[in-house]
């Protein structure tokens, strides 16, 4: 049986109200799911081109910001 998703833990809500989920979730999930999600620990792998390659830049232009 599936466990209820927490708030905080398992998802958040951006300023816009959307639900986010966190790279917690989608670990114990264990798959991307080509999506592009913001937290996505799996390198968009289920992402199509060319959508992959844009997260992918972003995601390391904000890393090298930090």
């Amino acid at each position: 049986m599936k466990q209820p998703l927490v708030e905080k833990i398992d998802f958040y809500y951006n300023a816009e109200g959307y639900m986010v989920f966190t790279e917690k979730y989608h670990r114990d999930r264990g798959y991307c799911c080509g999506n592009g999600c913001k937290h996505c620990p799996f390198s968009y792998e289920n992402v199509p081109e060319p959508k992959k390659s844009i997260l992918l830049k972003k995601r390391n232009e904000a890393n090298d910001g930090q």
